[in-house]
């Protein structure tokens, strides 16, 4: 949070202007968002982080709504909504009021909304932000299959897994820059030790604290509390984690999580 995430989201399809202008270059399709705005939300989906919907109408008519933002011809408009809510397994909420659904299907009704008018561009901010595990992997589904089918997906989110899971590329950003960008796996393997001790008890870290890991095998991260120790050598790690006077350990692989603290230095800010 506070990472500058959905500020950029809003640089590129027009909703905020970007600072120094002349030292920075926004192409959305071979369009600048600060001259042609209009043109980039004609080829651009946006999926905000508020389920803006209208509480008065049904379903199916918040998408008839919208529909006419674009000018979409009547049948075509039709035949499109009922392909969207059948995609994104609404379908039989059609007639139902905004006010009596649960908030996943809410989010899978904003989507739709954002896909109404076929753009070659699907923008999502933090998509999966309180939802359940369920419905956060039924929309993971639904994202892989418009993925497939040719669509470019730039989404926001906080969930690392979700990162992990999804993109074939991924920007870690802190404080409105960039810090990282690659292939998710490509990141690990170039930027951090692949093997993580993780400490479950107050009482392990403070062995933990009193403990001399090897310095060349094994990395103490004291930005966490209690301290994290990484390496590439599982051996390593065992053996120095027999050394302790506790079990309330946990090996694991690291994840884009471990690497987001490793290169932004740092836990969560004052505004999280």
């Amino acid at each position: 949070n506070g990472a500058g995430k959905t500020t950029m989201m809003k640089i590129i399809y027009g909703r905020c202007v970007r600072d120094a202008p002349r030292d920075s270059i926004v192409n959305v399709f071979g369009y600048d968002p600060r001259t042609h705005e209009l043109e980039i939300k004609y080829l651009s989906g946006v999926v905000s982080q508020e389920d803006n919907l209208d509480d008065e109408l049904n379903v199916f008519q918040n998408l008839l709504i919208y529909s006419k933002f674009y000018g979409m011809p009547r049948r075509q408009t039709r035949q499109r909504i009922e392909e969207l809510l059948q995609f994104l397994e609404l379908s039989e909420k059609r007639q139902a009021r905004i006010r009596d659904l649960s908030g996943g299907m809410k989010r899978r009704l904003v989507i739709a909304r954002g896909l109404l008018h076929t753009p070659r561009l699907l923008i999502l901010d933090e998509p999966t932000t309180g939802l359940d595990p369920q419905v956060r992997h039924l929309i993971w589904m639904k994202l892989r299959q418009l993925k497939k089918q040719g669509l470019t997906i730039l989404l926001t989110t906080h969930y690392m897994e979700e990162a992990f899971q999804l993109c074939d590329t991924v920007l870690i950003m802190d404080e409105g820059r960039k810090i990282l960008e690659g292939k998710p796996q490509t990141l690990l393997e170039q930027h951090i030790e692949p093997y993580v001790l993780e400490l479950l008890t107050p009482e392990a870290a403070t062995s933990a604290r009193d403990a001399d890991p090897d310095a060349e095998a094994i990395r103490r991260d004291t930005s966490h509390d209690p301290p994290v120790f990484y390496s590439r050598d599982m051996q390593a790690l065992k053996a120095f984690a027999e050394t302790l006077d506790t079990t309330e350990y946990y090996l694991r692989q690291s994840n884009l999580e471990d690497l987001f603290l490793k290169t932004t230095g740092r836990k969560l800010n004052a505004q999280q």
